[in-house]
């Protein structure tokens, strides 16, 4: 148990804490009833659990939401909301009762699902079922792996940066397949600062969860490798007692358990002691209706009439919480002086974490690839960038979804992240180990990158094959709408990877991705594209970018001579590569706009042009995102308006580049399934060639000039 949290044995309850618990019913009937839905069933049987969690157990501080020694809560069952926001209420976040009074409504504190800063105290954007408890599993592995950066050799417990995870989840999480993976894995890394509380109260939407739900899932998280206890409110079936005590002791016993994380089975009746509703699906995901919440208030003892009660004596009382744990934070506060003054180094490197500064000189560490006609393929390339920054950024880490060597995310040299015992000839580790393996699980390699983002102060990125990023795309689309700056490595992006057939070529997957709102996709030409695309996204810590890498080996062009640009313009989203005007108009005839492996078919068409007389210009556009971020004066100077004729070129459907290449252009695209066969005949049969693109800029030219005519 960590030496600077709240006692929780022996548990000290009094009638207080009885007469909130019983404000906390109310408030969540009231609440749902008001706005006319909701979900009040779950916020009312949790609320003696949750309210000993903020009450009695967690180390935080309402008063500073960010501080680095508090104890992370993330309610997984995201519809229950109001099971977070009446603790944030009578804590003390920001949160008043007309907050709880606007739930669910236009510009509220108080949404639907918790969002991630939106709200004062919520750690993580929860709605997505399952989503939470996996990214908790993140959590812990960032509190693991950031106590290695900044204070490795202090005792079990005895460290500043020592606290816990605590998860609310419910059947519904635990029925989604994405938990699964993250405790599989949690088990695997023996996350004994992770504690799970799993709402087992047998209803869902549908009501009994027997329909669907029949498993005994405390063996199965035993068999993951956690600890596992029961807690039993129902008493067997025979009554109903919230034995808080029970409850307290149990997280007491997960708390003392550091070899593993813990699961805590809490049986609950949804809704008690709601008279009619209770235990049934009508309580879950509705309104309960005037004379059900009337009645609930009787059997608590409540005024009925009265609404959004809340007794001025309590809410003093709940608000104290910080001063009750006055003696653990000014532990906390000594010890943290003391480690600062033993550590500066990792003191100052702890202050450029928090600040989400990149040290001076950083990316003079970038490797700067020689031109060469057979190239490198961008995958391997990205391997040398991670390397080479291994030194000058420990923020950075991560790995793949069982496929280190080809997503080629292993930094050269680097331990795994794995309990010492579960090292592997091939993979040597500790557990502050730096490599991370996922095994096949690209679902909940998402989730934990986002809750590794969440915990606050390090760079995580995660890999699988391009095709694969389908079963991660709730993960990525949560990142986007979070705002944080997850890394997804998809590597293998298009036919290119050749034999492995239909099945692992991506063909809508660059459309798709950048269809998600806040999205970076990145996909770079060549090597030095893949080194200034990884400089502009870990400069970025505003949203989540996925960078697009190739398994066959591409050219590295030339850059500055030969009159190709720099690859510095691929911060911009768009440049210039290689440029050619009329001598006439002084713009190209043509503009040629390519993306990854596809931008040398583009070179390759602007020199059979220019042998007709074709004045074409190529532009790489790794990233459409970034491109459209630039002022409108330079996006013109990239695709000048006059230059009606435009061809762009990717390796998978051409949905989303008419809005590039206007009415005028044309797409040399893939618009059907891939096939067996090696890259480059698949390139040829499918019609992806510089021949193809030379011949579909002279149909734009074609319709341009028709277009004229008709004029």
């Amino acid at each position: 148990m960590n030496a600077f949290d709240p006692v929780v044995a022996p548990l000290e309850w009094s009638s207080l804490d009885d007469r909130a618990v019983k404000t906390i019913k109310a408030l969540a009937a009231d609440a749902v009833e008001k706005v006319g839905n909701g979900h009040p069933g779950t916020a009312i049987s949790l609320a003696p659990a949750a309210y000993l969690l903020f009450g009695k157990t967690m180390r935080h501080d309402p008063s500073d939401p960010h501080w680095v020694g508090r104890d992370r809560f993330v309610l997984s069952a995201g519809h229950s909301s109001l099971t977070l926001y009446l603790q944030l209420f009578l804590s003390g976040y920001g949160m008043e009762l007309d907050d709880l009074e606007a739930l669910r409504t236009w510009g509220s504190q108080t949404p639907g699902h918790p969002e991630y800063r939106h709200t004062p105290g919520v750690e993580i954007t929860t709605g997505p079922l399952g989503q939470g408890l996996a990214s908790a599993v993140g959590m812990a592995f960032a509190a693991r792996r950031e106590r290695g950066l900044l204070d490795p050799d202090a005792a079990p417990g005895e460290s500043p940066f020592d606290h816990h995870v605590y998860v609310i989840a419910s059947d519904g999480d635990l029925q989604e397949g994405v938990t699964s993976e993250a405790s599989s894995l949690a088990g695997t890394q023996k996350l004994g600062n992770l504690v799970v509380i799993w709402d087992d109260n047998k209803i869902s939407i549908e009501d009994d969860t027997d329909i669907a739900f029949t498993e005994d899932t405390l063996a199965r998280y035993a068999a993951y490798g956690w600890h596992t206890q029961r807690v039993d409110w129902t008493q067997g079936g025979t009554g109903y007692a919230e034995d808080v005590d029970a409850l307290a002791a149990a997280i007491a016993a997960a708390k003392a358990e550091t070899d593993r994380p813990s699961f805590i089975a809490l049986r609950t009746i949804i809704g008690w002691p709601s008279p009619t509703k209770q235990n049934t699906g009508g309580i879950h995901g509705s309104a309960m209706g005037a004379d059900e919440v009337a009645g609930l208030k009787v059997a608590l003892g409540l005024d009925p009439e009265a609404t959004f009660a809340v007794d001025d004596e309590v809410l003093s009382y709940t608000r104290a919480v910080a001063e009750r744990q006055a003696d653990q934070r000014a532990a906390w506060d000594r010890s943290y002086d003391a480690w600062r003054t033993a550590a500066p180094e990792r003191a100052a490197l702890l202050d450029r974490l928090v600040s989400h500064e990149l040290p001076a000189g950083w990316t003079d560490e970038l490797p700067v690839f020689e031109a060469s006609e057979k190239g490198v393929a961008t995958r391997a390339a990205s391997g040398k960038v991670l390397t080479a920054l291994k030194d000058v950024l420990p923020e950075l880490w991560g790995g793949s979804a069982d496929l280190a060597g080809s997503n080629n995310t292993t930094m050269d040299g680097e331990p795994s992240f794995i309990p010492v015992e579960h090292a592997t000839k091939k993979f040597p580790g500790n557990p502050y180990g730096r490599t991370l393996h996922f095994g096949i699980r690209e679902h909940g390699m998402g989730a934990i990158l986002n809750g590794i983002v969440l915990h606050g102060l390090t760079r995580p990125y995660g890999g699988t094959f391009l095709q694969f990023a389908d079963y991660m795309r709730a993960s990525v689309r949560l990142a986007a709408l979070m705002e944080i700056p997850t890394t997804f490595v998809w590597t293998h992006d298009s036919i290119g990877l050749g034999e492995d057939g239909p099945t692992h070529q991506p063909v809508e997957h660059l459309a798709a991705l950048r269809a998600i709102p806040g999205l970076d996709v990145v996909r770079p030409a060549d090597a030095n594209e893949t080194a200034w695309a990884w400089r502009g996204i870990i400069e970025n810590t505003a949203n989540p970018a996925g960078i697009v890498l190739t398994r066959q080996n591409v050219p590295t062009f030339p850059r500055g001579t030969d009159g190709f640009a720099g690859a510095e313009g691929t911060l911009k989203g768009g440049y210039t590569l290689v440029d050619a005007t009329n001598d006439e108009t002084g713009t190209p005839d043509v503009v040629l706009v390519g993306t990854g492996s596809e931008v040398q078919l583009a070179v390759q068409a602007r020199e059979q042009l220019a042998a007709e007389g074709i004045a074409a210009r190529v532009v790489s556009m790794p990233s459409r995102e970034w491109f459209d971020k630039q002022d409108a004066a330079y996006r013109e100077s990239v695709l000048p308006s006059a230059v009606k004729a435009r061809v762009s070129v990717e390796a998978g459907v051409a949905q989303g580049w008419r809005e590039v290449v206007g009415d005028a252009g044309r797409s040399v695209s893939l618009e059907h399934y891939g096939a067996s066969a090696d890259y480059q005949t698949l390139y040829r049969e499918f019609g992806i060639t510089a021949e193809a693109v030379a011949a579909a800029a002279r149909e734009s030219l074609a319709a341009v000039r028709g277009a004229g005519d008709a004029a």
